[in-house]
């Protein structure tokens, strides 16, 4: 495995009733399969740790949030197990976040591509810089965002999760996000948004963990299948992968 693949970490530290999850890799926060599974053991082990009260997630650095899936790791992939498996990572974030009984609030500073907007799809309680432009790429590169689709679409609706599907090579301003409910508020800095999350998580630590427990559970009704749901997306992604289209244009955009 490539040293690229290697890079990065996922660091998780408590401080008075709130876990704070932190990823961070050296090509604008990519998530390869590693970081994947280390990032959905850390939200499981987060939810089940009983001096935890609040779960923040957020990216290290001051510009891209999460690029989505490692370039380099879909390149190298050379059959379905082995693409079933990558795209499954997504999948297992996903279900991590969905099954965790605290609450996630997510921070986005910056720019969130492919299966980033999975991730801020699937908190609990979004915030954003004005800087966190969103965009799906996957179609542009012969995939679709099959596994983090049930996810934004859940949380934007399916039009608007359909626009950015189709229209795979155009950005959306955070704005736009903010609007169609990606992101439930908006600020103007990284400072003004740190300081409302203080604010958000404060509060939450100070309400019933049962009931909010069981508000998270009402929220997610309907998406008890998503075990199985996500699977068979990420098994569309592991084929789609193999293809000469897919391989060409992931070679192409990487030249770029």
């Amino acid at each position: 495995m490539s040293e690229a693949l290697q890079q990065g970490y996922i660091q998780t530290s408590i401080e008075e009733g709130v876990a704070s999850i932190e990823f961070f890799h050296p090509m604008s926060n990519s998530l390869p399969s590693k970081l994947l599974s280390e990032l959905a053991a850390a939200i499981t082990e987060a939810g089940t740790n009983d001096a935890v009260k609040v779960i923040l997630l957020r990216s290290a650095g001051e510009r891209a949030f999460c690029a989505g899936a490692s370039f380099d790791e879909l390149i190298s992939i050379q059959d379905l197990d082995q693409g079933k498996k990558f795209f499954s990572g997504f999948a297992n974030v996903i279900n991590a976040m969905r099954k965790c009984p605290k609450f996630i609030v997510g921070r986005v500073h910056g720019k969130a591509v492919g299966g980033a907007v999975g991730l801020a799809s699937a908190v609990d309680y979004c915030f954003a810089t004005k800087f966190a432009s969103v965009k799906l790429s996957e179609l542009a590169v012969g995939i679709g965002p099959f596994v983090v689709g049930p996810a934004v679409e859940r949380k934007v609706g399916l039009s608007a999760m359909s626009e950015l599907a189709i229209n795979a090579t155009e950005w959306r301003d955070a704005q736009w996000a903010h609007q169609k409910g990606l992101y439930y508020h908006l600020h103007d800095s990284v400072a003004e948004m740190d300081q409302a999350i203080a604010e958000l998580i404060e509060r939450l630590k100070g309400f019933n963990p049962e009931a909010m427990r069981q508000l998270k559970e009402v929220f997610w009704q309907g998406c008890e299948n998503w075990d199985q749901l996500l699977a068979d997306r990420a098994a569309i992604s592991g084929e789609l992968v193999l293809s000469e289209f897919t391989r060409n244009a992931i070679n192409a955009f990487k030249k770029k």
